[in-house]
């Protein structure tokens, strides 16, 4: 299936999580830029009302009516100001977090789409889904958590200089006092990404556990297995459980520590001026003032503590991206002009002597299903092989030209959710009467009369709804629609009943004349209607002929045959 057109996110950079986090924020530098002039202007509005509220207390006191008449007004427009910063800067906060989360979900759809196969050999499908699921997530907060990072900071640095400027001690207890905050909780954080990591990993192999229990469940329930593999998972599940309890006994630490050390620098700095008041070293509205201003200094101090632990989270997270976004695909396609001069031909795959010659049905008969499935691989080009492509080597060839013009289809594809007029018209071009011809050949017709709405009806995620010949044969019509310049089938009637098989043999055979076409199968009617077949064994060809011919004069191959059929 090809992707959705979506905007090109870059090409990121993966020399590290570090790297790859930059990355993303230079993307979207503009907004980041917008956001944070939001938080900053937020948070000393906020910083600015205590010290407003001080002053306002120290007018009342003078009984100067006019100051007092300032002070409100001064209070009045900075909680507008407050509000109208706090509500955009929440706006580019949302905007940052989904330009983050689905910037990584458009280079991770295309890296797997450039990995090909390669990409379910290297990496789970736990792993993938998990990065899907929570890592995207992680990665937006990161992002979103710097707008409100840097702006605490503003703020800190403000109220730290208003309170030097009225009472140095005060301001410099709140100097010395923030830095000695924040460096307290850094011992934790390690630990926290070490466990976050673990738990992590633990979470891919968890999800890879369900995905493989949810699509092997029908074979599970026929052998009697499922309560085996429900305690497998009951114990995988468990060893999650107990790291997530391990990730919280830190970070249940590091809450603590963000609502203790603010509390006892806000005790100390309250202790300090209701002395100098006392003194009359300060004013009272000047007490208020910093009374009020060290309890705002607990959301900037907590911010920065939720920004430690954001960017840890994030850091694990960009990790596992990474090591996706550092794969490289087994085969790759060649970069000269070649596609433009080969005219095709016969495709051959010289390690085993498979030829297939344009225009013939041509069947591939294997001792064991792995050979085909090996050779299918090498002329398709999703393995390295020695394969000529006409005149041409095969690897010379653009890799997207090989997948135009050569088309492996095989039961380990997918049927994906959505409309199942677009599942099996993957081009968008396919008219009604090819579509109709195509299922038609893949005696899918019932299955589309059954539907509610026919070909415009919606398909569960992996087409759960269809039993395993009905896949096949949805599977068969998907390739037959595409209409490519050789198409390689393997095993495409081994899920259905002797009748059907029959008809799709019959139909395959009329519906591919005078294309090229290699089906690897055992199965006596295919094989019975193929213009060519080839035994192969040990790895390479051992007879070539019709079927008739190969079962009076290859015993091996009769043998092979006839196993299937028995």
């Amino acid at each position: 299936m090809r992707s959705l057109p979506v905007a090109d996110p870059g090409t990121p950079d993966a020399r590290s999580p570090i790297h790859y986090l930059l990355w993303v924020a230079r993307r979207q530098a503009g907004p980041l830029a917008v956001g944070i002039g939001y938080a900053i202007v937020w948070w000393i509005a906020m910083a600015l009302v205590p010290i407003a509220v001080g002053a306002g207390i120290d007018a009342i006191r003078a009984e100067d009516t006019s100051a007092l008449l300032i002070c409100g007004a001064v209070v009045l427009a900075l909680g507008t100001v407050q509000a109208v910063a706090g509500t955009m800067r929440h706006r580019m906060a949302v905007f940052n977090w989904l330009s983050a989360a689905y910037r990584t979900v458009q280079v991770i759809a295309r890296q797997a789409t450039r990995l090909g196969a390669t990409l379910p050999k290297r990496v789970s499908t736990g792993e993938v889904v998990s990065v899907g699921n929570s890592d995207i997530a992680h990665i937006g907060n990161a992002l979103d958590i710097l707008l409100r990072a840097v702006g605490s900071v503003f703020a800190i640095v403000t109220v730290t200089v208003i309170l030097i400027r009225t009472s140095v001690p005060l301001g410099l207890t709140v100097l010395v006092g923030v830095p000695i905050m924040t460096v307290a909780v850094a011992p934790l954080l390690r630990p926290l990404h070490r466990r976050q990591h673990e738990h992590r990993d633990l979470q891919g192999e968890l999800s890879t556990r369900a995905a493989d229990i949810v699509a092997g469940l029908r074979v599970l329930r026929g052998v009697g297995g499922e309560q085996v593999f429900a305690d497998r998972y009951a114990g995988e599940s468990q060893k999650v459980r107990h790291a997530g309890v391990r990730v919280a006994s830190v970070q249940s630490v590091l809450e603590g520590a963000q609502i203790l050390l603010p509390g006892l620098l806000i005790a100390g700095v309250t202790w300090l001026g209701a002395t100098f008041a006392l003194r009359d070293e300060i004013t009272t509205g000047d007490l208020v003032a910093f009374y009020g201003a060290a309890v705002f200094l607990i959301a900037p101090m907590r911010t920065l503590t939720e920004a430690a632990d954001k960017l840890a989270k994030g850091h694990v997270a960009a990790g596992r991206v990474v090591r996706i976004l550092n794969l490289e695909p087994e085969v790759a396609g060649g970069t000269g002009d070649s596609g433009a001069a080969c005219q095709g031909g016969l495709l051959r795959d010289v390690a085993s002597g498979v030829a297939v010659r344009p225009g013939i049905f041509t069947a591939v008969a294997a001792a064991s299903p792995e050979e085909s499935i090996a050779i299918a691989d090498r002329l398709g080009r999703y393995t390295d092989g020695d394969v000529d492509f006409g005149d041409v080597p095969l690897d010379r060839l653009p890799l997207a030209e090989v997948r135009r013009r050569i088309l492996v289809a095989d039961n380990g594809a997918a049927l994906f959710a959505g409309r199942l007029r677009d599942e099996l018209d993957t081009t968008g071009k396919a008219s009604e009467e090819d579509l109709a011809a195509a299922l038609h050949t893949a005696c899918a017709e019932d299955i589309i009369g059954a539907l509610p709405d026919g070909l415009d009806s919606e398909v569960a995620e992996a087409g759960r709804e269809f039993s395993g010949g009905q896949q096949q044969r949805l599977r068969l019509a998907r390739a037959l629609t595409a209409d490519p310049e050789v198409l390689i089938l393997v095993e495409p009637t081994s899920a259905v009943d002797a009748h059907s098989e029959a008809r799709i043999a019959d139909r395959l055979a009329k519906a591919r004349s005078g294309r090229t076409t290699l089906v690897c199968t055992t199965s006596p009617l295919v094989l019975d209607r193929a213009d060519h077949v080839i035994y192969v064994e040990e790895g390479v060809v051992r007879a070539r002929g019709t079927h008739r011919e190969l079962l009076a004069t290859a015993p091996a191959y009769a043998a092979t045959v006839t196993r299937e059929e028995g």
